[in-house]
């Protein structure tokens, strides 16, 4: 169905030439248009994970070696699978509701997602090459009747915003409550990744 025709003239090496140009046409290339700059706008606008560190004073920790029969992450295409990731050495260690607060749970996710991106750079050589967070996995050491996995798995999810920003850092997750978790850590954090 065509929606009105507007008929343009214009010259191109010679005569001037008629051509007929549906609303349905312009307002196509005007959306493209509008779409191939806000790209380069959000390109060019872009900070880049390791810039966003530096600029936030954010230190890595080195990467943890892992302590069983595991590897750091697997790639399949552009997708990384991130081992879970716990808050290792920091303190207190516990369930979080009777030996944490939900706070001290939150910097322990905080502190997972710091070993978390560490073992993505060593995995990647920079966290440039992240595209996006796609899928977390929250596992909160919880006692009995505690109920604010959510809150806790925070501590990770704003720190993946701060490094990579809205669009690539915020994700899909779950934030469950176990029973135990090793070496008794109030956290365990594992992720898939998109990446270059």
């Amino acid at each position: 169905m065509q929606l009105g025709a507007t008929v343009m003239f214009f010259e191109v090496n010679g005569p001037t030439r008629r051509c007929d140009v549906t609303t349905r046409d312009i307002t196509l290339a005007v959306l493209l248009m509008s779409g191939m700059i806000a790209c380069e706008a959000s390109a060019q606008g872009a900070t880049r994970a390791e810039e966003r560190l530096k600029e936030r004073k954010i230190t890595l920790p080195p990467a943890p070696a892992p302590v069983a029969n595991y590897v750091r992450a697997v790639r399949v295409g552009n997708l990384l699978f991130v081992s879970g990731t716990t808050s290792r050495d920091l303190k207190p260690f516990g369930k979080v509701g009777r030996d944490l607060t939900v706070d001290q749970g939150y910097q322990a996710a905080r502190h997972a997602g710091l070993l978390f991106l560490a073992n993505v750079r060593a995995e990647l050589g920079t966290l440039d090459r992240v595209k996006r967070v796609v899928k977390v996995l929250g596992m909160v050491n919880s006692a009995d009747g505690f109920a604010e996995q959510p809150a806790v798995i925070n501590g990770f999810s704003d720190l993946m915003v701060e490094v990579f920003g809205e669009t690539m850092g915020k994700h899909a997750r779950s934030a469950v409550g176990l029973a135990a978790l090793p070496g008794n850590a109030p956290v365990e954090i594992e992720a898939i990744l998109e990446v270059e």
